[in-house]
Protein backbone atom coordinates (compact mmCIF):
# COMPACT_ATOMS: atom_id res chain seq x y z
CA UNK A 1 0.00 0.00 0.00
CA UNK A 2 1.04 3.48 -0.98
CA UNK A 3 1.28 5.61 2.28
CA UNK A 4 0.54 8.90 1.87
CA UNK A 5 1.67 12.39 3.38
CA UNK A 6 0.24 14.32 6.04
CA UNK A 7 -1.76 17.14 5.18
CA UNK A 8 0.82 19.59 6.45
CA UNK A 9 3.56 18.05 4.48
CA UNK A 10 1.52 19.35 1.63
CA UNK A 11 -0.54 18.20 -1.28
CA UNK A 12 1.79 17.33 -4.23
CA UNK A 13 1.83 13.54 -3.22
CA UNK A 14 -0.50 11.18 -3.08
CA UNK A 15 -3.01 11.47 -0.12
CA UNK A 16 -3.47 8.52 1.73
CA UNK A 17 -7.00 7.50 0.84
CA UNK A 18 -7.47 4.90 3.72
CA UNK A 19 -7.84 7.60 5.71
CA UNK A 20 -10.08 10.57 5.64
CA UNK A 21 -9.01 13.54 3.59
CA UNK A 22 -8.96 17.17 5.37
CA UNK A 23 -11.02 19.78 3.69
CA UNK A 24 -7.53 21.17 1.74
CA UNK A 25 -6.38 17.94 0.19
CA UNK A 26 -10.23 17.25 -1.50
CA UNK A 27 -9.84 21.12 -2.35
CA UNK A 28 -6.69 20.14 -4.33
CA UNK A 29 -7.83 17.18 -6.09
CA UNK A 30 -11.51 19.03 -7.26
CA UNK A 31 -9.01 22.08 -8.58
CA UNK A 32 -8.17 19.20 -11.41
CA UNK A 33 -11.83 17.70 -11.34
CA UNK A 34 -13.45 21.10 -12.00
CA UNK A 35 -10.98 22.43 -15.08
CA UNK A 36 -12.01 19.53 -16.73
CA UNK A 37 -15.50 19.43 -16.35
CA UNK A 38 -15.02 23.17 -16.86
CA UNK A 39 -14.15 22.54 -20.59
CA UNK A 40 -16.86 20.36 -21.05
CA UNK A 41 -19.88 22.54 -19.52
CA UNK A 42 -18.38 25.69 -20.71
CA UNK A 43 -18.73 24.19 -24.72
CA UNK A 44 -22.17 23.12 -24.47
CA UNK A 45 -23.13 26.82 -23.14
CA UNK A 46 -20.84 28.34 -25.95
CA UNK A 47 -22.05 26.16 -28.89
CA UNK A 48 -25.73 26.32 -27.50
CA UNK A 49 -25.29 29.87 -27.74
CA UNK A 50 -23.47 30.05 -30.81
CA UNK A 51 -25.24 27.17 -33.06
CA UNK A 52 -27.89 29.67 -35.09
CA UNK A 53 -25.09 31.64 -36.39
CA UNK A 54 -23.69 28.45 -37.52
CA UNK A 55 -25.95 27.08 -38.58
CA UNK A 56 -27.48 29.66 -40.81
CA UNK A 57 -23.45 30.23 -41.75
CA UNK A 58 -23.73 26.51 -43.14
CA UNK A 59 -27.15 27.37 -44.83
CA UNK A 60 -28.55 24.45 -42.69
CA UNK A 61 -31.07 25.81 -39.53
CA UNK A 62 -32.49 22.23 -39.25
CA UNK A 63 -29.23 20.53 -39.33
CA UNK A 64 -28.41 21.84 -36.32
CA UNK A 65 -29.84 18.77 -34.57
CA UNK A 66 -27.54 16.44 -35.95
CA UNK A 67 -24.54 18.52 -34.68
CA UNK A 68 -26.14 18.43 -31.10
CA UNK A 69 -27.10 15.09 -31.64
CA UNK A 70 -23.83 13.48 -32.63
CA UNK A 71 -22.35 15.15 -30.08
CA UNK A 72 -24.91 13.38 -27.21
CA UNK A 73 -24.94 9.84 -29.11
CA UNK A 74 -20.87 9.45 -28.99
CA UNK A 75 -20.46 10.74 -25.30
CA UNK A 76 -23.21 8.70 -24.35
CA UNK A 77 -21.87 5.55 -25.86
CA UNK A 78 -18.89 5.62 -24.10
CA UNK A 79 -19.80 6.67 -20.78
CA UNK A 80 -20.07 3.36 -19.77
CA UNK A 81 -17.02 2.08 -20.96
CA UNK A 82 -15.26 5.14 -19.55
CA UNK A 83 -16.46 3.97 -15.81
CA UNK A 84 -15.73 0.25 -16.37
CA UNK A 85 -12.03 0.65 -17.83
CA UNK A 86 -11.66 3.49 -14.36
CA UNK A 87 -12.30 1.09 -12.20
CA UNK A 88 -9.88 -1.52 -14.21
CA UNK A 89 -6.66 1.04 -14.72
CA UNK A 90 -7.42 4.45 -12.31
CA UNK A 91 -9.95 7.24 -13.05
CA UNK A 92 -6.78 9.59 -13.47
CA UNK A 93 -4.99 8.21 -16.47
CA UNK A 94 -8.91 7.90 -18.52
CA UNK A 95 -9.86 11.43 -17.05
CA UNK A 96 -6.57 12.81 -18.87
CA UNK A 97 -7.41 10.74 -22.10
CA UNK A 98 -10.99 12.50 -22.40
CA UNK A 99 -9.42 15.72 -21.89
CA UNK A 100 -6.88 15.09 -24.81
CA UNK A 101 -9.68 13.33 -27.11
CA UNK A 102 -11.89 16.55 -26.14
CA UNK A 103 -9.33 18.82 -27.82
CA UNK A 104 -9.06 16.77 -30.75
CA UNK A 105 -12.75 17.43 -31.29
CA UNK A 106 -12.47 20.43 -30.84
CA UNK A 107 -9.94 21.45 -33.71
CA UNK A 108 -11.50 19.35 -35.82
CA UNK A 109 -14.75 21.11 -35.40
CA UNK A 110 -12.67 24.42 -36.22
CA UNK A 111 -12.53 22.86 -39.83
CA UNK A 112 -15.90 22.07 -40.84
CA UNK A 113 -17.42 23.17 -43.89
CA UNK A 114 -20.87 21.94 -44.21
CA UNK A 115 -23.05 20.93 -41.06
CA UNK A 116 -22.28 16.94 -41.50
CA UNK A 117 -18.80 17.45 -41.08
CA UNK A 118 -19.38 19.66 -38.28
CA UNK A 119 -21.97 16.51 -36.73
CA UNK A 120 -18.51 13.92 -37.47
CA UNK A 121 -15.84 16.40 -35.51
CA UNK A 122 -18.82 16.84 -33.04
CA UNK A 123 -19.11 13.11 -32.78
CA UNK A 124 -15.68 13.09 -31.70
CA UNK A 125 -16.16 15.89 -29.26
CA UNK A 126 -17.95 13.29 -27.37
CA UNK A 127 -16.26 10.60 -27.10
CA UNK A 128 -14.08 12.87 -24.97
CA UNK A 129 -16.92 14.56 -22.61
CA UNK A 130 -18.17 10.91 -22.51
CA UNK A 131 -16.01 11.11 -19.60
CA UNK A 132 -15.51 14.50 -18.14
CA UNK A 133 -18.90 14.21 -16.23
CA UNK A 134 -18.89 10.74 -15.54
CA UNK A 135 -14.91 10.18 -13.75
CA UNK A 136 -15.24 13.37 -11.78
CA UNK A 137 -18.49 12.54 -10.13
CA UNK A 138 -16.86 8.87 -9.69
CA UNK A 139 -13.91 10.16 -8.37
CA UNK A 140 -15.70 12.23 -5.78
CA UNK A 141 -17.89 9.39 -4.71
CA UNK A 142 -14.08 7.32 -4.09
CA UNK A 143 -12.43 10.12 -1.66
CA UNK A 144 -16.01 12.15 -0.23
CA UNK A 145 -18.38 10.51 2.05
CA UNK A 146 -21.85 10.38 0.69
CA UNK A 147 -22.78 12.45 3.68
CA UNK A 148 -20.50 15.04 3.39
CA UNK A 149 -20.17 14.79 -0.45
CA UNK A 150 -23.13 17.58 -1.00
CA UNK A 151 -20.82 19.93 1.01
CA UNK A 152 -18.89 19.86 -2.45
CA UNK A 153 -21.95 20.51 -4.82
CA UNK A 154 -21.02 24.41 -4.67
CA UNK A 155 -17.86 23.83 -5.91
CA UNK A 156 -19.37 21.93 -8.66
CA UNK A 157 -22.91 24.30 -9.50
CA UNK A 158 -19.53 27.11 -9.34
CA UNK A 159 -18.10 25.29 -12.86
CA UNK A 160 -21.94 25.15 -14.11
CA UNK A 161 -22.73 28.71 -13.35
CA UNK A 162 -18.95 29.95 -14.08
CA UNK A 163 -19.59 28.04 -18.01
CA UNK A 164 -23.44 29.22 -18.32
CA UNK A 165 -22.20 33.04 -18.14
CA UNK A 166 -19.07 32.95 -19.76
CA UNK A 167 -20.38 30.85 -22.61
CA UNK A 168 -22.85 32.78 -23.76
CA UNK A 169 -20.77 35.65 -23.46
CA UNK A 170 -18.05 34.30 -25.07
CA UNK A 171 -20.35 32.26 -27.54
CA UNK A 172 -22.23 35.78 -28.70
CA UNK A 173 -18.64 37.68 -28.86
CA UNK A 174 -17.26 34.87 -31.24
CA UNK A 175 -20.15 34.57 -33.42
CA UNK A 176 -20.69 38.27 -34.22
CA UNK A 177 -17.08 38.48 -35.11
CA UNK A 178 -16.80 38.09 -38.77
CA UNK A 179 -13.52 37.04 -38.88
CA UNK A 180 -10.92 37.28 -35.83
CA UNK A 181 -7.19 36.72 -36.69
CA UNK A 182 -8.32 35.21 -40.19
CA UNK A 183 -10.62 32.91 -38.77
CA UNK A 184 -14.25 33.19 -38.42
CA UNK A 185 -15.70 34.43 -35.77
CA UNK A 186 -18.06 31.14 -34.86
CA UNK A 187 -15.18 28.79 -35.33
CA UNK A 188 -13.22 30.41 -32.47
CA UNK A 189 -16.32 28.65 -30.24
CA UNK A 190 -14.86 25.39 -30.84
CA UNK A 191 -10.91 27.13 -31.07
CA UNK A 192 -11.22 28.65 -27.53
CA UNK A 193 -11.56 24.97 -25.90
CA UNK A 194 -7.40 23.97 -27.16
CA UNK A 195 -5.50 26.47 -24.84
CA UNK A 196 -8.35 25.73 -21.65
CA UNK A 197 -8.02 21.80 -22.56
CA UNK A 198 -3.99 22.12 -22.71
CA UNK A 199 -4.54 24.02 -19.13
CA UNK A 200 -6.71 21.41 -17.38
CA UNK A 201 -4.41 18.26 -18.91
CA UNK A 202 -1.49 20.26 -16.73
CA UNK A 203 -3.79 20.96 -13.77
CA UNK A 204 -4.55 17.63 -13.50
CA UNK A 205 -1.59 16.31 -13.82
CA UNK A 206 -0.14 18.04 -11.11
CA UNK A 207 -3.44 17.79 -8.75
CA UNK A 208 -4.71 15.14 -9.26
CA UNK A 209 -3.02 12.34 -6.97
CA UNK A 210 -5.23 9.24 -6.01
CA UNK A 211 -4.51 5.50 -5.21
CA UNK A 212 -5.85 3.04 -7.75
CA UNK A 213 -6.05 -1.13 -6.85
CA UNK A 214 -6.04 -2.59 -10.45
CA UNK A 215 -9.20 -5.07 -10.45
CA UNK A 216 -8.20 -8.16 -13.15
CA UNK A 217 -11.21 -7.68 -15.00
CA UNK A 218 -12.14 -7.75 -18.36
CA UNK A 219 -13.46 -5.35 -21.00
CA UNK A 220 -16.69 -5.68 -22.44
CA UNK A 221 -16.05 -4.92 -26.07
CA UNK A 222 -18.86 -6.59 -27.11
CA UNK A 223 -21.49 -5.48 -25.21
CA UNK A 224 -20.27 -1.93 -26.13
CA UNK A 225 -20.51 -2.93 -29.96
CA UNK A 226 -24.10 -4.26 -28.63
CA UNK A 227 -25.20 -1.27 -27.14
CA UNK A 228 -23.78 0.92 -30.15
CA UNK A 229 -25.88 -0.89 -32.44
CA UNK A 230 -28.63 -0.67 -30.60
CA UNK A 231 -28.37 3.21 -29.32
CA UNK A 232 -27.16 4.79 -32.99
CA UNK A 233 -30.20 3.79 -35.20
CA UNK A 234 -32.97 4.78 -32.66
CA UNK A 235 -31.51 8.34 -32.46
CA UNK A 236 -30.95 8.09 -36.18
CA UNK A 237 -35.08 6.90 -36.14
CA UNK A 238 -36.16 9.78 -33.50
CA UNK A 239 -34.01 12.66 -35.80
CA UNK A 240 -34.83 11.67 -39.04
CA UNK A 241 -38.44 9.55 -38.38
CA UNK A 242 -40.78 12.70 -39.59
CA UNK A 243 -39.07 12.73 -43.05
CA UNK A 244 -38.77 8.92 -43.76
CA UNK A 245 -42.12 8.19 -42.34
CA UNK A 246 -42.76 6.36 -39.22
CA UNK A 247 -44.24 3.58 -41.64
CA UNK A 248 -41.70 3.49 -43.98
CA UNK A 249 -39.44 0.75 -45.29
CA UNK A 250 -36.47 3.12 -44.04
CA UNK A 251 -37.94 3.72 -40.41
CA UNK A 252 -38.72 -0.23 -40.03
CA UNK A 253 -35.45 -0.99 -40.76
CA UNK A 254 -33.63 1.04 -38.16
CA UNK A 255 -36.14 0.17 -35.73
CA UNK A 256 -35.48 -4.25 -36.43
CA UNK A 257 -32.01 -2.66 -36.19
CA UNK A 258 -31.92 -0.99 -32.91
CA UNK A 259 -34.45 -3.73 -31.37
CA UNK A 260 -31.99 -6.29 -32.27
CA UNK A 261 -28.87 -4.80 -31.30
CA UNK A 262 -30.74 -3.96 -27.93
CA UNK A 263 -31.58 -7.79 -27.42
CA UNK A 264 -27.77 -8.75 -28.14
CA UNK A 265 -26.95 -6.28 -25.98
CA UNK A 266 -28.71 -7.37 -22.81
CA UNK A 267 -27.49 -10.85 -23.72
CA UNK A 268 -23.87 -9.88 -23.55
CA UNK A 269 -24.15 -8.15 -20.32
CA UNK A 270 -26.36 -11.43 -18.77
CA UNK A 271 -23.33 -13.75 -20.12
CA UNK A 272 -20.53 -11.15 -19.11
CA UNK A 273 -22.01 -10.73 -15.45
CA UNK A 274 -19.33 -8.82 -13.33
CA UNK A 275 -17.36 -8.41 -16.26
CA UNK A 276 -20.36 -6.26 -18.42
CA UNK A 277 -19.98 -2.97 -19.01
CA UNK A 278 -23.20 -2.39 -17.45
CA UNK A 279 -24.06 -5.11 -14.95
CA UNK A 280 -27.84 -5.98 -14.70
CA UNK A 281 -27.78 -7.06 -11.19
CA UNK A 282 -27.14 -3.36 -10.37
CA UNK A 283 -30.22 -2.40 -12.14
CA UNK A 284 -31.99 -4.97 -9.62
CA UNK A 285 -31.75 -2.66 -7.00
CA UNK A 286 -34.18 0.04 -6.34
CA UNK A 287 -32.96 2.78 -5.74
CA UNK A 288 -30.53 2.49 -9.02
CA UNK A 289 -33.83 1.16 -11.03
CA UNK A 290 -36.22 4.32 -10.33
CA UNK A 291 -33.02 6.46 -10.46
CA UNK A 292 -32.05 5.38 -14.12
CA UNK A 293 -35.93 5.15 -15.38
CA UNK A 294 -35.60 8.59 -13.64
CA UNK A 295 -32.63 9.77 -15.22
CA UNK A 296 -33.92 8.91 -18.74
CA UNK A 297 -36.81 11.33 -18.05
CA UNK A 298 -35.04 14.20 -16.27
CA UNK A 299 -32.67 14.08 -19.08
CA UNK A 300 -35.48 14.80 -21.40
CA UNK A 301 -37.24 17.14 -19.97
CA UNK A 302 -34.11 18.76 -19.57
CA UNK A 303 -32.41 18.71 -22.42
CA UNK A 304 -36.15 19.95 -24.80
CA UNK A 305 -36.06 23.03 -22.97
CA UNK A 306 -32.58 24.01 -22.60
CA UNK A 307 -32.29 23.67 -26.64
CA UNK A 308 -35.95 25.06 -27.54
CA UNK A 309 -35.35 28.65 -25.17
CA UNK A 310 -32.05 29.72 -26.62
CA UNK A 311 -33.65 29.21 -30.21
CA UNK A 312 -37.12 30.80 -29.09
CA UNK A 313 -35.06 33.72 -27.81
CA UNK A 314 -33.04 34.10 -30.88
CA UNK A 315 -35.39 33.73 -33.45
CA UNK A 316 -38.81 34.87 -32.37
CA UNK A 317 -37.71 37.44 -29.84
CA UNK A 318 -34.44 38.50 -32.36
CA UNK A 319 -31.39 38.25 -29.21
CA UNK A 320 -28.23 38.20 -30.61
CA UNK A 321 -26.30 35.08 -29.46
CA UNK A 322 -25.01 37.25 -27.00
CA UNK A 323 -27.89 38.86 -25.62
CA UNK A 324 -29.56 35.40 -25.95
CA UNK A 325 -27.15 34.07 -23.01
CA UNK A 326 -27.16 36.70 -20.74
CA UNK A 327 -31.16 36.06 -20.65
CA UNK A 328 -30.47 32.60 -19.45
CA UNK A 329 -28.83 33.87 -16.75
CA UNK A 330 -31.97 33.50 -14.23
CA UNK A 331 -31.71 29.50 -15.26
CA UNK A 332 -28.35 29.65 -14.16
CA UNK A 333 -29.62 31.13 -11.00
CA UNK A 334 -32.17 28.71 -10.75
CA UNK A 335 -30.39 25.91 -10.90
CA UNK A 336 -27.12 27.11 -8.68
CA UNK A 337 -29.60 28.43 -5.93
CA UNK A 338 -31.59 24.59 -6.13
CA UNK A 339 -28.27 22.48 -6.16
CA UNK A 340 -26.89 24.91 -3.28
CA UNK A 341 -30.29 24.05 -1.41
CA UNK A 342 -30.57 20.71 -1.58
CA UNK A 343 -26.48 20.16 -1.04
CA UNK A 344 -26.69 22.35 2.24
CA UNK A 345 -29.91 20.57 3.60
CA UNK A 346 -28.75 17.17 2.61
CA UNK A 347 -25.53 17.40 4.31
CA UNK A 348 -27.94 18.94 7.44
CA UNK A 349 -30.54 16.71 7.50
CA UNK A 350 -28.50 13.05 5.65
CA UNK A 351 -32.33 12.55 4.04
CA UNK A 352 -32.29 13.01 0.18
CA UNK A 353 -35.61 11.28 -1.12
CA UNK A 354 -37.75 14.07 -1.49
CA UNK A 355 -36.09 16.52 -3.50
CA UNK A 356 -36.23 15.00 -6.84
CA UNK A 357 -39.66 14.64 -6.35
CA UNK A 358 -40.25 18.72 -5.44
CA UNK A 359 -37.48 19.37 -8.34
CA UNK A 360 -39.61 17.00 -10.98
CA UNK A 361 -43.19 18.73 -9.83
CA UNK A 362 -42.27 21.85 -10.35
CA UNK A 363 -40.37 21.26 -13.65
CA UNK A 364 -43.37 19.95 -14.80
CA UNK A 365 -45.32 23.07 -13.46
CA UNK A 366 -42.59 25.47 -15.03
CA UNK A 367 -42.45 23.91 -18.97
CA UNK A 368 -46.27 23.62 -18.77
CA UNK A 369 -47.02 27.04 -18.24
CA UNK A 370 -43.83 27.72 -21.34
CA UNK A 371 -46.65 25.96 -23.49
CA UNK A 372 -48.67 29.43 -23.21
CA UNK A 373 -45.42 31.90 -24.07
CA UNK A 374 -46.10 33.45 -27.24
CA UNK A 375 -44.01 35.80 -29.41
CA UNK A 376 -44.91 38.61 -27.53
CA UNK A 377 -45.10 37.63 -24.12
CA UNK A 378 -43.33 39.62 -21.50
CA UNK A 379 -39.45 38.92 -21.10
CA UNK A 380 -39.74 38.98 -17.13
CA UNK A 381 -42.63 36.55 -17.35
CA UNK A 382 -40.13 34.25 -19.66
CA UNK A 383 -37.07 35.02 -17.10
CA UNK A 384 -39.57 33.93 -14.50
CA UNK A 385 -40.35 30.49 -15.87
CA UNK A 386 -36.45 30.22 -16.88
CA UNK A 387 -35.90 31.09 -13.06
CA UNK A 388 -38.49 28.23 -11.96
CA UNK A 389 -37.21 25.35 -14.86
CA UNK A 390 -33.57 26.14 -13.54
CA UNK A 391 -34.86 25.85 -9.70
CA UNK A 392 -35.95 22.45 -11.05
CA UNK A 393 -32.96 21.39 -12.58
CA UNK A 394 -30.78 22.23 -9.96
CA UNK A 395 -33.15 19.54 -6.94
CA UNK A 396 -32.10 16.92 -9.48
CA UNK A 397 -28.84 17.74 -10.55
CA UNK A 398 -26.65 15.77 -7.99
CA UNK A 399 -29.35 14.10 -6.00
CA UNK A 400 -30.51 11.10 -7.98
CA UNK A 401 -26.83 10.26 -8.46
CA UNK A 402 -25.76 10.86 -4.99
CA UNK A 403 -28.67 8.30 -4.35
CA UNK A 404 -27.21 5.88 -6.84
CA UNK A 405 -23.38 5.91 -5.84
CA UNK A 406 -24.81 5.33 -1.66
CA UNK A 407 -27.25 2.28 -3.10
CA UNK A 408 -24.35 0.57 -4.77
CA UNK A 409 -21.25 -1.23 -2.51
CA UNK A 410 -17.93 0.83 -2.97
CA UNK A 411 -16.50 -1.66 -5.61
CA UNK A 412 -19.14 -0.20 -7.67
CA UNK A 413 -18.74 3.29 -7.56
CA UNK A 414 -17.00 3.75 -11.15
CA UNK A 415 -19.73 1.75 -13.11
CA UNK A 416 -22.83 2.60 -11.06
CA UNK A 417 -21.88 6.50 -11.60
CA UNK A 418 -21.20 6.32 -15.50
CA UNK A 419 -24.38 4.02 -15.56
CA UNK A 420 -26.28 7.22 -13.85
CA UNK A 421 -24.82 9.48 -16.19
CA UNK A 422 -25.67 7.05 -19.21
CA UNK A 423 -28.93 6.97 -18.57
CA UNK A 424 -29.70 10.90 -18.35
CA UNK A 425 -27.66 11.05 -20.91
CA UNK A 426 -29.79 8.58 -23.16
CA UNK A 427 -32.85 10.74 -22.24
CA UNK A 428 -31.19 13.66 -23.49
CA UNK A 429 -30.15 12.52 -26.70
CA UNK A 430 -33.77 11.33 -26.68
CA UNK A 431 -35.08 14.50 -25.76
CA UNK A 432 -32.88 16.71 -28.11
CA UNK A 433 -33.70 14.51 -30.92
CA UNK A 434 -37.52 14.01 -30.64
CA UNK A 435 -38.08 17.35 -29.12
CA UNK A 436 -36.53 19.33 -32.16
CA UNK A 437 -38.33 16.80 -34.70
CA UNK A 438 -41.07 17.97 -33.50
CA UNK A 439 -40.77 21.60 -33.60
CA UNK A 440 -39.37 21.10 -37.37
CA UNK A 441 -41.47 19.32 -38.45
CA UNK A 442 -44.72 21.31 -36.59
CA UNK A 443 -43.12 24.32 -38.09
CA UNK A 444 -44.22 24.70 -41.68
CA UNK A 445 -47.92 24.19 -40.67
CA UNK A 446 -47.99 26.32 -37.43
CA UNK A 447 -46.21 29.08 -40.26
CA UNK A 448 -49.33 28.57 -42.48
CA UNK A 449 -51.86 29.10 -40.38
CA UNK A 450 -50.16 32.17 -38.73
CA UNK A 451 -50.44 33.20 -42.38
CA UNK A 452 -53.61 33.10 -42.95
CA UNK A 453 -54.13 35.12 -40.15
CA UNK A 454 -50.63 37.61 -40.28
CA UNK A 455 -50.07 37.56 -43.64
CA UNK A 456 -51.65 38.99 -46.83
CA UNK A 457 -55.25 39.26 -45.58
CA UNK A 458 -54.21 41.50 -42.97
CA UNK A 459 -54.31 45.06 -43.07
CA UNK A 460 -50.66 46.03 -41.25
CA UNK A 461 -48.40 42.69 -43.42
CA UNK A 462 -50.50 44.77 -46.56
CA UNK A 463 -49.47 47.99 -45.29
CA UNK A 464 -45.31 46.56 -44.64
CA UNK A 465 -45.69 45.18 -48.34
CA UNK A 466 -46.54 48.60 -49.81
CA UNK A 467 -44.14 50.59 -47.15
CA UNK A 468 -41.65 48.33 -45.55
CA UNK A 469 -39.45 49.74 -43.41
CA UNK A 470 -36.34 47.96 -42.65
CA UNK A 471 -33.18 46.59 -44.44
CA UNK A 472 -34.19 47.10 -48.17
CA UNK A 473 -32.54 44.88 -50.08
CA UNK A 474 -33.61 42.18 -47.33
CA UNK A 475 -36.98 43.37 -47.84
CA UNK A 476 -36.85 43.13 -51.46
CA UNK A 477 -35.55 39.97 -51.58
CA UNK A 478 -38.45 38.59 -49.57
CA UNK A 479 -40.85 39.84 -51.49
CA UNK A 480 -39.62 38.28 -54.12
CA UNK A 481 -39.53 35.05 -52.16
CA UNK A 482 -43.26 35.57 -51.51
CA UNK A 483 -44.19 35.73 -54.64
CA UNK A 484 -42.57 32.62 -55.82
CA UNK A 485 -43.99 30.89 -52.31
CA UNK A 486 -47.20 31.49 -53.92
CA UNK A 487 -47.97 34.46 -50.57
CA UNK A 488 -48.18 31.87 -48.17
CA UNK A 489 -44.59 31.85 -46.91
CA UNK A 490 -41.39 32.49 -48.06
CA UNK A 491 -40.16 30.67 -51.36
CA UNK A 492 -37.08 29.80 -52.52
CA UNK A 493 -33.80 31.54 -50.85
CA UNK A 494 -36.02 32.39 -47.79
CA UNK A 495 -36.50 28.95 -45.87
CA UNK A 496 -36.61 29.65 -42.35
CA UNK A 497 -35.66 25.66 -41.71
CA UNK A 498 -32.39 26.38 -43.69
CA UNK A 499 -31.56 29.79 -42.59
CA UNK A 500 -33.60 31.75 -40.42
CA UNK A 501 -31.18 35.50 -40.03
CA UNK A 502 -33.52 37.07 -43.04
CA UNK A 503 -36.25 37.51 -40.06
CA UNK A 504 -34.01 39.96 -38.26
CA UNK A 505 -33.52 42.06 -41.16
CA UNK A 506 -36.86 42.68 -42.86
CA UNK A 507 -39.74 44.83 -41.50
CA UNK A 508 -41.34 42.79 -38.34
CA UNK A 509 -45.30 43.54 -39.88
CA UNK A 510 -43.74 40.64 -42.67
CA UNK A 511 -42.01 38.69 -40.26
CA UNK A 512 -44.72 38.16 -37.97
CA UNK A 513 -46.20 35.37 -39.03
CA UNK A 514 -42.88 33.62 -39.03
CA UNK A 515 -41.95 34.46 -35.35
CA UNK A 516 -45.98 33.65 -34.63
CA UNK A 517 -44.96 29.53 -36.07
CA UNK A 518 -41.79 29.59 -34.53
CA UNK A 519 -43.75 30.50 -30.93
CA UNK A 520 -46.98 27.69 -31.79
CA UNK A 521 -44.35 25.02 -32.55
CA UNK A 522 -42.09 25.68 -29.30
CA UNK A 523 -45.58 25.80 -27.65
CA UNK A 524 -46.28 21.89 -28.47
CA UNK A 525 -42.17 21.34 -27.60
CA UNK A 526 -43.00 22.87 -24.03
CA UNK A 527 -46.12 20.97 -23.42
CA UNK A 528 -44.80 17.37 -24.58
CA UNK A 529 -41.16 18.29 -22.28
CA UNK A 530 -44.17 18.96 -19.01
CA UNK A 531 -45.59 15.41 -19.70
CA UNK A 532 -42.33 13.54 -19.82
CA UNK A 533 -41.47 15.85 -16.65
CA UNK A 534 -44.81 14.96 -15.05
CA UNK A 535 -44.08 10.76 -15.59
CA UNK A 536 -40.75 11.32 -13.98
CA UNK A 537 -42.45 12.51 -10.95
CA UNK A 538 -45.03 10.04 -11.01
CA UNK A 539 -42.39 7.41 -11.30
CA UNK A 540 -39.80 9.10 -8.85
CA UNK A 541 -42.19 8.58 -6.22
CA UNK A 542 -40.72 4.93 -5.78
CA UNK A 543 -37.48 6.21 -4.59
CA UNK A 544 -36.74 4.44 -1.57
CA UNK A 545 -34.26 6.19 0.79
CA UNK A 546 -30.93 4.63 1.99
CA UNK A 547 -29.33 5.75 5.17
CA UNK A 548 -26.50 7.85 3.51
CA UNK A 549 -22.95 6.62 4.36
CA UNK A 550 -20.26 8.48 6.68
CA UNK A 551 -17.34 6.74 5.35
CA UNK A 552 -15.76 7.16 1.60
CA UNK A 553 -15.87 4.50 -0.83
CA UNK A 554 -11.92 3.87 -0.39
CA UNK A 555 -12.37 3.90 2.97
CA UNK A 556 -14.97 1.19 2.75
CA UNK A 557 -13.12 -0.86 0.47
CA UNK A 558 -10.33 -1.61 2.74
CA UNK A 559 -12.62 -2.45 5.42
CA UNK A 560 -14.07 -4.79 2.94
CA UNK A 561 -10.89 -6.00 2.10
CA UNK A 562 -9.18 -6.34 5.61
CA UNK A 563 -7.74 -9.93 6.46
CA UNK A 564 -8.07 -10.67 2.24
CA UNK A 565 -5.68 -12.34 -0.04
CA UNK A 566 -4.79 -12.05 -3.37
CA UNK A 567 -5.64 -8.64 -3.70
CA UNK A 568 -3.83 -5.77 -6.62
CA UNK A 569 -1.02 -3.72 -5.67
CA UNK A 570 -2.36 -0.60 -4.62
CA UNK A 571 -0.14 2.10 -6.97
CA UNK A 572 -0.50 5.80 -7.04
CA UNK A 573 -1.26 7.73 -10.16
Amino acid sequence: MTHGVPADQGTSATPNLDEPLTHAQIVTILTGLMLGMFLAALDQTIVASAMRVIADDLNNLQGQAWATTAYLVTSTIVTPLYGKISDIYGRKPLFSFAIGVFILGSMLCTLAASMPMLAAFRAVQGLGAGGLFSLALAIIGDIVPARERSRYQGYFMAVFGTSSVLGPVVGGFFAQADTILGISGWRWVFLINVPIGIAALIVVARTLHLQHQRLDHRIDWWGAAALSVAVIPLLLLAENGREWGWTSVTALTYMGIGLAGLVAFLSIERAMGEEAILPLRLFAIKTVGVSSVSGVLLGMAMFGGMVSIPLYLQIVKGASPMAAGLMMLPMTLGIMSGSLLTGRRIATTGRYRHWPMIGLGLLAVAMFLFHYVHYDTSLILIMILMTAFGFGLGLNMQTLTLAVQNAVSPRDIGVATSSATFMRQVGGTLGTAVFLSVLFSSLPGKIAEAMTTYGPTNPAFREALARPSGDPAANAAFLSSLKAGGGTGAGPGMDPLQDSSFLNLIDPRLAKPFLVGFAESMDLVFLLGSVVALLAFLWTLQLPHVELRTASAYQQRRDDAAGATGTGPTVPL
